[in-house]
């Protein structure tokens, strides 16, 4: 092996690293490329390929209850049987896939494409359900188009200001600190978190679930106050009369009541991004969004509230400026442009819509009648799993839903119901541990493929190393599948193969990848979309027009409302949710690497001094965390880094630790998003001490 070029596995800021051998097999060691460096999970990704429980042969539970090794060609066998038998019994629709956003983009497309070719179920969603489908929901209708960034992340270089809602990337992809400005930094967040705390940031500490009503409040003082560019809003806005009607009953004095946030410093905030705003001769100013502001049955609103403040502020397709979101999972932009998601084909295309049916349909060889419509989103499609009407039987590629899901005990009783769950998986976590059959599938340095960044550039990932033992492709799984189900459609194995298919079956679409090759990918930075391969791509969206049909951006107005779960007599503080520095989504991977493990063992609770000592809890000792969907012991960390109505638990953690059986499942109306980030909790002090924790 000599030294490989490739991206880090982890966030979607897919840092450029290079791969290079060691002495151990199967090992290599990873360091950056180019100026910039990486994060703790970033230097320590290798580890994850040597890990002791590493996957490496396909496995079947056999009558006595246990998984046990066998052959890929009894596995396929088995489980295309099974399905089969199912879909005989109970239609189509009784088989469902479940994909992930750290697939790369051929595996997103190809699992899509399976689903509805091979299987021709309606039932496929994903991960990226859970991170990304409010900020994706409110930018189509307000922009036409969802990409997270319009725009490289290097544009932040220059702003004079950059408000963050509802992110930690201090923590969640340090590298990207290096482009938030000095001074001018605004962060809207219920804990003192690592980004809070960066010198010279101004924090919004808002109560949870009220930073709707924080930025309606920011707008109606840039309105109020004069500090709109009418200008841009008179050329690019539909309906900018709409700003003022959904904003005017916003006062800070009124929002710092229902926020907590002091209405002086709402002023403040306003007139700093206001001042950084080009019609006011600043530099540049940026909103940008994160799961704390989007996992919220209100989220789609919210996203769109910051929108437009973007809008009032003429910040969206302005050079230097605008509105963006924080995409997390490695792939989470490629993973829903291209068809696990259910409403969705490949290119960003709408299933519903004839005319994408007939093109995809085209490049699969396939009658455009034969496709299904769309299915269930994923917290329906869990929530369906087992039950008289819903699917019998479940794929799951790229997820870990018994950590990553929320109300885990309903998840658990689902999962159980079903007649086949299968998994393909590196290592063996918390759901492949149920599974009826596991198959072991490459990771990141073993295999080709591209993923797209959060910025919509499209990365080439390339093999280092071979995978160990009998470990292949899930695109090896689709395609054992689909031939013993009787499909005609060519499932290719090949990355490439996949990936010059994948190219037609986009192009047109909102997210065209025709103009973009691997050839090209070596040499060149292409953001989509690329309709062409003499097109250099778009590394900025809406210069000139929106992708909606007149061309103009859209105000949707919306207003503030409560936590679905809100606060009551018996449970009168607010749970949030979060990640941690050390650890990466589920933890299957990070939980398994010593270094990092070591730094952050076990799950915890941050809970604020008043109530520490309200309820004689000492720091490091065990609090009891009950929520309408079940409770929890877990030491506490009491910290001034959290309000006194909030308490903070990370969800990397999975078995007793899994702080998704308390989470509240209600959705989004828009996105089906769940409620991750806030609902009521009680605490009191538990009657023994955790595990790992000293009487």
């Amino acid at each position: 092996m000599t030294a490989v070029p490739t991206h880090c596995p982890y966030c979607a800021l897919q840092c450029a690293t290079t791969l290079h051998p060691v002495a151990r097999p199967g090992a290599v060691e990873v360091r950056p490329r180019g100026a910039g460096g990486l994060c703790r999970k970033g230097w320590t990704a290798a580890e994850v390929l040597t890990v002791p429980d590493r996957l490496t042969t396909p496995l079947v539970r056999n009558g006595a209850g246990e998984l046990v090794p066998a052959s890929w060609a009894d596995a396929l066998d088995f489980v295309a049987q099974r399905i089969l038998e199912l879909q005989a019994a109970h239609g189509r629709d009784a088989v469902a896939v479940f994909g992930g956003g750290g697939l790369t983009n051929e595996k997103a497309y190809a699992l899509g494409k399976f689903a509805r070719v091979a299987l021709r179920t309606a039932n496929v969603d994903y991960n990226g359900r859970f991170c990304m489908s409010s900020a994706a929901a409110a930018t189509n209708r307000a922009f036409g188009i969802d990409r997270g960034l319009p725009f490289p992340l290097a544009d932040l270089d220059g702003a004079d200001a950059v408000l963050l809602v509802g992110s930690n990337i201090a923590d969640t992809m340090p590298p990207a600190v290096a482009h938030l400005p000095a001074e001018g930094l605004l962060v809207v967040d219920p804990r003192r978190s690592a980004t809070a705390a960066l010198p010279g940031a101004l924090h919004l500490q808002a109560t949870p679930g009220t930073d709707l009503a924080l930025v309606l409040a920011l707008t109606h003082v840039v309105l109020q106050e004069g500090l709109a560019d009418t200008a841009y809003l008179a050329e690019r806005v539909d309906d900018a009369d709409a700003l003022y009607r959904s904003t005017s009953a916003w006062w800070p004095e009124r929002a710092e009541r229902v926020t907590g946030v002091p209405a002086a410093t709402i002023r403040q905030a306003a007139r700093v991004l206001a001042a950084a705003a080009p019609v006011h001769g600043g530099a540049g100013a940026f909103i940008l969004t994160g799961r704390g502001a989007e996992q919220h049955s209100k989220g789609t609103d919210t996203v769109t509230a910051c929108i437009n403040l973007a809008l009032t502020l003429g910040l969206p397709g302005r050079l230097g400026s605008g509105y963006g979101c924080i995409t997390g999972q490695g792939n989470g932009q490629g993973g829903r442009e291209h068809g696990q998601k259910a409403d969705q084909l490949p290119g960003y295309r709408s299933i519903t819509d004839p005319a994408a049916r007939a093109h995809v349909a085209a490049v699969w060889g396939v009658d455009p009648a034969d496709l299904p419509g769309p299915g269930k989103s994923a917290v329906e499609l869990i929530n369906a799993l087992g039950t008289a009407d819903g699917p019998r039987a479940l794929l799951v590629h790229g997820s870990n839903l018994l950590v990553s899901a929320p109300n885990l005990a309903s998840v658990r009783e689902r999962l159980a119901a079903l007649d086949l769950l299968v998994v393909a998986d590196v290592v063996p976590s918390e759901t492949a541990l149920l599974a009826d059959v596991v198959f072991p599938v490459t990771q990141w340095a073993e295999e080709d493929g591209t993923m797209t960044s959060l910025e919509g550039r499209v990365l080439r990932r390339k093999a280092a190393i071979a995978p160990p033992g009998e470990v292949r492709s899930d695109l090896h799984v689709f395609a054992g599948l689909a031939e013993r189900l009787g499909c005609t459609a060519a499932f290719p194995t090949s990355p490439e193969e996949v990936f010059e298919e994948l190219r037609l079956a986009s192009a047109g679409g909102k997210a065209d990848y025709a103009g973009i090759t691997w050839e090209r990918l070596d040499h060149e930075e292409l953001f989509w979309p690329v309709p062409s391969v003499d097109h250099p791509g778009t590394p900025r969206l809406f210069a000139d027009r929106f992708g909606t049909p007149d061309g103009r951006a859209h105000v949707v107005p919306v207003d503030h409302r409560p936590v679905a779960d809100d606060l009551n007599a018996a449970a009168p503080i607010y749970l949030v949710t979060g990640r941690l520095l050390q650890h990466y989504q589920s933890g299957a991977q990070t939980r398994r690497v010593a270094e990092l493990a070591e730094a952050e063992p076990e799950v915890f609770a941050e809970i604020h001094p008043r109530v520490a000592a309200h309820l004689g809890i000492a720091d490091g000792r065990p609090v009891r965390l009950q929520t309408a969907r079940g409770s929890m012991v877990l030491p506490a960390r009491v910290t001034t880094d959290v309000r006194p109505d909030t308490v903070f638990v990370p969800f990397h953690y999975g078995g007793a630790g899994a702080v998704n059986e308390l989470t509240n499942d209600v959705l989004d109306p828009v996105s089906r998003m769940p409620e991750f980030k806030a609902c009521a909790v009680s605490l009191s002090a538990a009657a023994l001490p955790v595990t790992g924790v000293s009487a």
